[in-house]
């Protein structure tokens, strides 16, 4: 190989795949490279799928590349598919030799952190989007699983309501927004107003499957959107994550005190650790400075109280925190300055900040 052609392949290990994160090279996406004596080069770029939807911007990003090369003053991008012996050795590489199970289990340095509620239309499910999406800003290597099954919101809220996943093989590759690395059931169904009516069985499947066959990568976060209650699901990741952190989102009313204490308690059952409370729709800011609690006051504290753990946020009435919900931007990218907004990157710096307990945990280490 001459030098130009290794000069071309070393600048194409900059180009990253924008679904798995990582340089093409590495993942033998460049097949052969040639650069004649008039600098005119020809790459062969190796999709992993027929239709992969990042063809294009992958093969934009090799011209530029290419292009960039010292040497190099023209270049052209022929673009196959991977032969299915090569799909096999991506994913036997991908999953580095480990056997096909749930990713986060308790040998995993990933913080996996469940948000739940005790019951529907707290905004839970903005909480957790507007958190990953904040937590990725920091750089953090973020997940999110929406395990709400039944009432799955969270592309919407994030702008990708027809985002569909890639499958290589038996591996899910998750489409990534703003940073964050998303799975949800509603990427499988055929439009957003498709009603999913599964019971417990096919509920536990779905969460299994999202945590053994999608492929989200060394994570530093994994979120998971909990349905409401302490149904099905909730005891389905008790028993795949055992080992999870549980966030528990209420309203200020004293009344859904109880109803959300539920949900920690269960959580503690299955031998999770409830880390704290986060109350919405704590009060409107008034333009005098007063606060108008439209829904009480004290819910928060009172969970918090109960369950013997920190309030960690109270979260302002918000038209901004609504409106990037109903726009797919999140109100932490749409509207940093609006209090609601600030509130939530605090609570994700509390997030990213907090020690995670490695006791029991196996950490990969071997001694000689």
């Amino acid at each position: 190989m001459s030098v130009r052609e290794d000069a071309v392949r070393a600048s194409l290990a900059g180009v990253i795949d924008p679904e798995i994160r990582r340089p093409i090279t590495e993942l033998d996406m460049v097949g052969a490279v040639t650069v004649d004596d008039a600098g005119a080069a020809a790459v062969e770029l190796k999709l992993t799928i027929v239709g992969c939807p990042a063809a294009d911007a992958i093969e934009r990003d090799v011209l530029a590349a290419t292009l960039a090369t010292p040497g190099v003053s023209s270049a052209a991008v022929q673009v196959g598919v991977m032969t299915p012996a090569e799909r096999r050795a991506l994913t036997d590489r991908l999953r580095a030799g480990r056997p096909k199970g749930v990713q986060f289990g308790a040998d995993s340095l990933t913080r996996v952190i469940a948000v739940t509620s005790g019951k529907g239309g707290v905004g839970k499910s903005t909480v957790t989007a507007n958190l990953a999406v904040a937590l990725a800003a920091r750089g953090l290597r973020v997940g999110l699983v929406d395990a709400d099954v039944h009432g799955f919101s969270i592309p919407g809220l994030l702008g990708i309501p027809r985002a569909k996943p890639t499958k290589v093989d038996d591996m899910i590759l998750p489409p990534v927004v703003h940073g964050v690395k998303v799975i949800s059931i509603g990427m499988f169904v055929g439009t957003e107003s498709t009603a999913v009516s599964w019971r417990g069985p096919m509920l536990h499947r779905s969460i299994q499957q999202f945590l053994t066959d999608v492929f989200f990568g060394d994570l530093d976060v994994l979120l998971l959107d909990l349905p409401p209650g302490t149904g099905d699901v909730a005891i389905s990741v008790g028993q795949l994550l055992p080992h999870a952190e549980v966030l528990v989102v209420t309203t200020p009313q004293p009344a859904a005190a109880d109803v959300a204490e539920r949900s920690g308690l269960v959580a503690r059952q299955t031998g999770q650790t409830v880390i704290g409370v986060v109350e919405n729709m704590a009060g409107l800011p008034q333009p005098d400075g007063s606060v108008l609690e439209l829904f009480g006051a004290g819910g928060g504290e009172e969970v918090a109280r109960r369950l013997g753990v920190p309030l960690l946020s109270r979260l302002p009435l918000s038209v901004a925190l609504r409106q990037g919900g109903d726009a797919g931007l999140p109100v932490v990218l749409g509207a940093p300055a609006d209090p609601a907004s600030l509130a939530l990157t605090r609570l994700a710096d509390a997030l990213s900040v907090r020690p995670r307990g490695l006791a029991g945990r196996k950490l990969g280490l071997t001694v000689t």
